[in-house]
């Protein structure tokens, strides 16, 4: 028993010293001296995985940088894409800027490029009822565009286009070795696209996309180079202003600590880069627009439920309205309409027919059919409503008020169509009263004007004639109508002064009744 308990002894006491040997060696390792991380990341495994990733240099560099003039809001967290706020119909300045280095791309330079600006939705799921979503906002507001440029504020911008069919779109073309800016201004707000149940509903977000493309060996510009984009939300007039303060006071309340999860307020928004990665569309989308890829941010992945993609770009239209003459708008008549439009003088309101006949066959009549009112529309320039009025008569037409017209085609288009239908001509320059002279004894010459013989005893009848142009060739083809007189066989206009010599009208102003006084193969019209 004896020996037991003194083995026991041994046993322990071994142990004891063995465990503290053991804790204070441990402790001697774990000192700030044992190792150096370096020495671990220099591992074989860890030096596999590095060389895996892209390095700075092998990174591609985009040609293009484009940055709107307009500030980012302060209530974005750090991870998350900035949001900018507009004002609906305000100007802002988006720079398109080279970023080219030096032997980039190098089959643009001194050359012209083309960018598509438009404005698509940031929501994927409304990105795939795009075409019908924006179908509704026409139907709602005819005769207005989601997004317009800005051409006198636009500096370097050549070949302004626009296409009736695309209303969420505008293109250019411009050369990246001279300074370009683009005005725009989008005409919708985030709030017209949201289901409106109980009233203060968020409006959706937008995405101001921009795609660039170089020529092809054709001289199309259908080779694509660089798209960007940004997330905004559009408000009513002054409203991105008040949402921006907003944003700013409900920041400043945040403790530091709250601050550090937030990205600043920058004063201009530089566009996301974006890739392109294709897509299945089914029949329907793929027949309306017409592409196989869409474009997507660079980062895309994780960040998917978070930012969304932007819509594939347009192909080049066959039918545009080209505003590089002259910043006033114009029209022209879709492809797919089969009426013929009359030449501009015919449908010109500055070149109304002088007939009585002329003037009422191109008045909408209240018994006109279906048919017959769209080729009305067509032929007053109206060839964009022919779809809003496809099942008018010409009695719903003329029904319908000033202020209805404004509120469905907008206030220029509106006021011009009432005006058409009312058949509102142009208010002359001047208006002349002329008659022709009864003959007061034989061989004296048959007169015609306002200054006859007061002894005669058979009345005047006058005429009222028109000038919307005050020259000499206007009056002269009033005169010819009439008295029912060929044009070519007035020979001169004169005018009779106060002594009675003849005075050869020029085009100055006319101001005097008029006679006319026929002589051998011509008529010479004499002024008083």
């Amino acid at each position: 028993m004896a020996w037991v308990l003194k083995m026991d002894e041994v046993i322990e006491s071994g142990l004891v010293h063995d465990f503290d040997a053991s804790l204070s060696g441990i402790g001697q390792e774990l000192g700030a001296g044992a190792y150096s991380m370096s020495d671990v990341l220099a591992l074989p495994i860890f030096k596999q995985e590095d060389s895996s990733l892209p390095l700075d240099d092998e990174t591609k560099h985009p040609p293009f940088q484009y940055v709107m003039c307009a500030a980012t809001s302060p209530a974005v967290k750090l991870h998350d894409e900035t949001l900018t706020y507009l004002n609906q119909g305000q100007s802002y300045e988006i720079r398109m800027l080279d970023n080219r280095k030096i032997g980039d791309v190098p089959e643009i330079t001194g050359k012209l490029v083309k960018s598509i600006i438009r404005v698509v939705f940031h929501d994927r799921r409304l990105q795939y009822t795009e075409h019908q979503q924006l179908e509704g906002w026409k139907w709602n507001r005819p005769g207005d565009r989601l997004l317009d440029l800005d051409i006198p504020m636009s500096v370097g911008i050549i070949d302004t286009r626009t296409n009736p069919s695309q209303l969420n779109a505008v293109e250019f073309l411009w050369d990246p070795a001279k300074r370009t800016s683009a005005f725009i201004q989008v005409h919708c707000i985030s709030t017209e696209f949201t289901p409106r149940k109980h009233g203060g509903e968020k409006g959706v977000p937008f995405r101001i996309q921009v795609d660039t493309f170089k020529q092809n060996e054709n001289g199309e510009y259908t080779d694509h180079l660089h798209s960007a984009s940004c997330q905004i939300k559009v408000f009513k007039p002054k409203g991105a202003d008040r949402k921006q303060k907003t944003d700013r006071e409900k920041m400043e309340k945040r403790t530091a600590h709250e601050k550090e999860k937030y990205q600043p307020s920058y004063d201009t928004t530089v566009l996301t880069e974006m890739r392109l990665e294709p897509i299945i569309e089914d029949a329907v989308e793929h027949e309306q627009k017409k592409s196989s890829k869409r474009t997507l941010p660079a980062d895309y992945g994780d960040s998917l439920a978070k930012r969304g993609s932007c819509s594939p770009w347009p192909d080049t239209p066959t039918t545009y309205v080209n505003h590089s003459p002259s910043p006033a708008p114009t029209f022209s008549s879709p492809p797919q309409s089969t009426c013929s439009v009359p030449d501009s003088n015919s449908s010109s309101p500055n070149h109304q027919g002088d007939g009585v006949s002329q003037a009422s066959s191109e008045q909408l009549q209240p018994s006109a059919t279906i048919q017959e009112t769209q080729q009305w529309l067509l032929k007053n320039r109206f060839s964009s409503y022919t779809r809003l009025f496809s099942n008018f008569l010409g009695a719903d037409l003329l029904k319908l008020t000033k202020e209805d017209l404004v509120q469905i085609c907008g206030t220029a288009d509106g006021i011009r169509l009432y005006h058409s239908l009312k058949s509102r001509s142009v208010r002359p320059r001047l208006t002349l009263y002329v008659c022709r002279e009864q003959p007061v004894q034989q061989g004296q010459q048959q007169a015609a004007g306002g200054g006859g013989d007061s002894s005669s005893a058979t009345p005047y009848v006058y005429h009222a004639i028109y000038l919307e142009e005050m020259v000499a060739s206007e009056v002269a083809r009033k005169l010819a109508l009439v008295f029912n007189i060929p044009l070519h066989q007035i020979n001169q206009v004169y005018r009779q002064g106060p002594t009675g010599i003849h005075i050869l009208v020029s085009d100055q102003p006319v101001t005097s009744p008029f006679s006319a006084a026929e002589n051998g193969g011509g008529v010479h019209i004499i002024l008083k």
